[in-house]
């Protein structure tokens, strides 16, 4: 199950705080920040598909991730390569490439980064 955009707001306050009580998480909004009640959704909505859980400390409930960033975003970048480049990875590199005005610096990174897992994999 996926999250909406607002619900991934939410998750990426959560994953800066990496623990937070409601009033955490309002203060983390740029104005205007969502009412008490909308935010008191998403998270019940959040907590319904298994991405975050809370301990009750008193009367408050402290909200924590359960799902990892990095494994957050790798399910939608795999998901997006499957859906839009046929499955091919080479596909997406290739567009990505193109497609996005990476600098000289930043194209010169990703071909460091793709040498040194061809070495890995050596």
């Amino acid at each position: 199950m996926q999250l909406s955009k607002t619900e991934e707001t939410v998750m990426n306050h959560l994953w800066k705080l990496e623990k937070a009580f409601m009033k955490d998480l309002l203060e983390a909004y740029p104005e205007p920040k969502p009412a008490t009640t909308t935010l008191a959704t998403l998270l019940k909505r959040m907590s319904d598909k298994g991405y975050i859980a809370y301990t009750l400390k008193g009367k408050a409930r402290e909200y924590y991730p359960l799902v990892k960033k990095e494994a957050y975003f790798s399910t939608h970048v795999n998901g997006l390569i499957k859906n839009f480049f046929n499955d091919s990875a080479s596909q997406f590199a290739s567009f990505f490439t193109k497609e996005t005005n990476l600098t000289k610096e930043e194209l010169e990174d990703l071909r460091a980064i793709i040498d040194g897992e061809l070495k890995k994999k050596k």
